[in-house]
């Protein structure tokens, strides 16, 4: 989606937004498979969260993913509570664009989808992907469990390693304890889908992951 906003600094703490007590208001349905895309989720399946610049194209791509149950998209990694898709793009909340992905462990893995956020940007970009400049574009893995940490961490080395015989500078990717999610604006959920010449800007490093990622999977 076209940068509405330049900054590439993060707010100091306190001058982000107030933002709001309500949640955006969401149909939870998810456009192209029809399943929920809000918790809670059927017991079983485990969740994660990518945030890799425009969120449009960020969540086709996981949506494709064998195993994927849902997906949805929001803002993550900022101060300011259920901020609007406008307030986000200013740079005075903090957050990132991000995709929720709720998969099947039984048939993908986090580690598979590791390997899918890593091929599907530059992640040593910092505050932009490509044309896409802002804070809301930098990348980003916020992890629910030390098991996901542990992995997250690891992958990022072993891509670092893959990147650097590629000639390709320092990864910028923070990775962080999952902080609230909240969602996007129903007009951004499954956008490529409802929209299907509408913009993406994903693009990768064309280096390939290392299978494994570094922890044995």
């Amino acid at each position: 989606m076209p940068s509405l906003g330049k900054k590439v600094t993060m707010p100091k703490a306190g001058e982000a937004m107030s933002g709001r007590a309500a949640a955006m208001p969401v149909d939870n349905h998810h456009f192209v498979n029809g399943r929920a895309i809000k918790g809670p989720f059927p017991q079983g399946l485990e969740s994660a969260v990518f945030g890799l610049g425009c969120f449009w194209g960020a969540e086709r791509k996981f949506w494709q993913q064998d195993g994927v149950w849902t997906t949805a998209v929001g803002y993550q990694g900022g101060e300011t509570p259920n901020p609007s898709y406008q307030e986000v793009c200013s740079g005075d909340t903090g957050h990132t664009e991000v995709v929720l992905v709720v998969f099947d462990p039984k048939v993908t893995s986090y580690e598979a989808l590791l390997k899918v956020f890593w091929e599907n940007h530059d992640p040593t970009q910092g505050m932009r992907q490509g044309g896409d400049v802002g804070t809301q574009y930098r990348s980003a893995l916020y992890t629910v469990s030390a098991d996901q940490a542990a992995k997250a961490k690891a992958s990022r080395a072993a891509y670092q390693a893959a990147l650097k015989l590629a000639g390709i500078g320092q990864i910028t990717t923070e990775i962080l304890p999952a902080p609230a999610f909240y969602y996007a604006e129903g007009y951004h959920q499954q956008y490529l889908a409802k929209n299907p010449d509408g913009y993406c800007g994903l693009g990768g490093t064309g280096v390939d992951c290392p299978a494994g990622l570094g922890v044995g999977a």
